[in-house]
């Protein structure tokens, strides 16, 4: 028997593998999970447990961002340009979100 908490999670949580490695994503805003306003601009935090990642990464993701505000000198269609595997799966979810990293080195 599965407890319901574990069927509906409190709050939004993601478990994530990509290029051989796991983690989990998730938020501390259970209002995430029932107001689609609060899906402007939000935090979610990146654990993967390697030995590399000493900190829980904060992530701050922007679903209402606008082309126009990104680099002007960054080309985005250049072949050099890579984005990290977990902003990818993020946009899976929130099309077209731009994810800051806050300081945190991302994770490719």
């Amino acid at each position: 028997q599965v407890c319901r908490g574990l069927r509906t999670p409190r709050l939004p949580v993601w478990l994530c593998g990509s290029a051989g490695r796991h983690g989990v994503l998730f938020g501390t805003d259970s209002r995430l999970l029932s107001d689609w306003r609060r899906e402007r601009v939000f935090h979610l935090h990146w654990y993967s447990g390697q030995r590399e990642q000493t900190r829980t990464a904060h992530l701050t993701v922007d679903t209402h961002s606008h082309p126009w505000e990104e680099d002007p000198r960054a080309d985005p269609g250049s072949p050099g340009r890579r984005w990290p595997s977990l902003e990818m799966a993020i946009r899976t979810k929130w099309a077209g979100a731009t994810v800051s990293w806050n300081g945190t080195d991302p994770f490719f």
